[in-house]
């Protein structure tokens, strides 16, 4: 495709290494035609880089096979995922699977991007629902706003939480920053 059809979210091969294009500007410098500069992802380790590309130059599009997984269950530094439409199963390491396991229940669905059967990245739900095991009772009197107490969760993570959640209330965690979202009634 030419560097004029690029468009946000896409993925691109340039130098035999994956991008994700994070942002683009059509750039008009002084002399000479306009530019293409880009910000682009890499998908390997995250790093970014800003690359200019002349309207009529041509990059190759890459189409990853994206598939949504389930999470079946961790044992050491193995985690399990389960393909929803084949059921087969695959087993990745801490490093492959990142913050997953602080997050995720068993039959938890995660998003799997994978380029050429070669996996790429788990992407996990934005928000997941929790049950608080341990946290300190609340303080009688305590009406200041951000008294914030640390509360442990089912799967082991400890977040920062408002002083009237109690053990057995079930929280909203945001999985992008690990904070405390809210309380969720059942």
């Amino acid at each position: 495709m030419r560097a004029s059809e690029m468009r946000k979210g896409q993925t691109v091969k340039i130098d035999g290494k994956l991008y994700a294009i994070v942002d683009y500007q059509h750039v008009k410098l002084g002399k000479g035609g306009a530019v293409y500069q880009t910000k682009l992802k890499r998908l390997t380790d995250g790093s970014i880089q800003n690359v200019r590309l002349r309207a009529e130059e041509t990059v190759e599009e890459a189409f990853l096979d994206k598939r949504t997984y389930e999470y079946l269950y961790s044992a050491g530094r193995e985690h399990v995922l389960m393909d929803t439409t084949t059921y087969e199963q695959m087993s990745l390491d801490d490093d492959a699977f990142g913050d997953g396991p602080k997050y995720l229940r068993p039959n938890t669905q995660v998003q799997v991007s994978m380029y050429q059967g070669r996996l790429l990245g788990v992407t996990l739900p934005n928000t997941v629902d929790l049950e608080v095991t341990d946290t300190p009772p609340e303080i009688r009197g305590a009406t200041a706003t951000s008294q914030n107490k640390p509360a442990t969760l089912e799967t082991g993570l400890v977040v920062q939480v408002p002083p009237f959640i109690k053990v057995g209330d079930v929280i909203r965690v945001d999985t992008r920053t690990g904070e405390y979202v809210t309380r969720v009634k059942e």
